[in-house]
């Protein structure tokens, strides 16, 4: 089947949160994407509300298995279905894990620069965040974690959680598995839960795409929480459906108790019959987005090299977020930002809001048909050079 990629539908414009701009203004933001999900995915959905009964839903087996079955097929490694749980979204899965596996006060691990909204499920529950930053080379525009600060800062008595994200957003790192092994095993180490949150992980533009932390030997699994969706996947955020994947049966009891008690273990009406088609019909959609990700990736990058060649890629194999170093043309990536907004109508988003070394970067969206990723370019490259005749 040939897919649609091309087409830039803007009736969502309405109560989009991506597309909640003036006329004029061109989002290449938040993580959402401009294609419309699977057509295998729409006819379930269709088939669901021609139904017209939309009352209360339990999670059959059929769900956990097509989540098992997914795994298998594209990462070849299978969860264990009783390992599973539903829940309402990745985020709150998160913020329910910090409330219940930790205590007021308690420490909350980042590897910063990373997603914004970790912050806000570590701070909005009352705990603090202790960040291990990821070290850049400025020299190869790569990040690497420092092992030494990190095994620091998680010996501290109060640091009894870590947030990891497989792969990172926003820097698009695919961890191997040594790196995810070792990360685990001091985790073990301190008796620190290790929450991997691995929303992205479809999202692999590389040969091998992204190891699964429950991959990993069992000995390291006892403490790890793992959250996965197909929501990044095939653009169905508004879906509000997410698999909590916890291997430990007394850490599983515990999560599970959370997530019921915060009455987010209920699926509304699509998200059961969105997550099975996404999960045994998806395949073939999925390879076709990947192909169209690494095209529109290649014709940001050409553009880039030839006509801006001051902004620097850090290369990274997975999501279809790219994060640029800019810092040869600001200290302040919030100001020049909020120039090419005003200079241009593009809109992207300031690195600071990601913590660590974020001033110095911008991150762009480039899931959009190739109209308006070129679109984007030449307002991107318009006010580049605006600012710097400016300043």
């Amino acid at each position: 089947m040939t897919y649609d990629f091309e087409t830039l539908n803007k009736k969502r414009a309405g109560n989009s949160a991506k597309w909640d701009v003036k006329a004029n203004e061109l989002p290449m933001t938040i993580a959402d994407m401009d294609f419309k999900t699977a057509p295998e995915i729409i006819a379930a959905l269709q088939e669901k509300i021609a139904m017209g009964l939309f009352g209360y839903e339990e999670v059959p087996a059929e769900y956990f298995q097509a989540v098992a079955d997914w795994y298998e097929t594209e990462r070849n490694v299978r969860p264990k279905e009783d390992w599973m749980i539903f829940a309402t979204g990745v985020v709150p899965a998160l913020s329910s894990a910090v409330r219940r596996l930790t205590s007021l006060g308690d420490n909350v691990l980042v590897q910063a620069p990373v997603y914004n909204i970790f912050y806000n499920s570590i701070v909005n529950s009352g705990r603090h965040v202790v960040s291990s930053d990821l070290v850049y080379d400025k020299e190869t525009h790569q990040y690497a974690i420092d092992f030494a600060d990190l095994e620091k800062k998680l010996s501290n008595p109060l640091t009894n959680m870590m947030i990891l994200c497989n792969p990172h957003n926003p820097v698009g790192k695919i961890w191997s598995v040594d790196e995810l092994t070792r990360i685990a095993s001091l985790c073990a180490k301190y008796d620190v839960k290790l929450f991997s949150d691995e929303i992205h992980g479809d999202l692999t533009l590389n040969d091998t795409g992204y190891n699964p932390i429950f991959g990993l030997d069992a000995k390291y699994l006892d403490n790890v929480v793992v959250a996965v969706s197909p929501s990044k996947t095939f653009n169905v955020a508004a879906m509000h459906a997410a698999t909590v994947i916890v291997p430990n049966e007394n850490l599983r009891g515990q999560v599970s108790r959370g997530l019921n008690s915060e009455e987010l273990a209920e699926p509304n009406f699509v998200a059961i019959p969105g997550t099975i088609a996404a999960y045994t019909q998806g395949h073939a959609w999925l390879q076709a987005l990947k192909d169209k990700l690494r095209a529109n990736r290649k014709l940001v990058l050409d553009f880039i090299e030839k006509n801006i060649p001051e902004v620097k890629w850090v290369e990274g194999g997975a999501t279809y977020l790219l994060w640029f170093d800019v810092a040869d043309i600001t200290e302040d990536a919030n100001k020049l930002s909020r120039f090419v907004r005003q200079d241009s109508g593009l809109i992207v988003t300031p690195g600071s809001v990601y913590g660590g070394d974020g001033q110095h970067f911008i991150r762009m969206n480039i899931a959009s048909p190739t109209e308006m990723i070129q679109d984007g370019l030449d307002r991107l490259d318009k006010s580049i050079h605006n600012y710097q005749k400016r300043v």
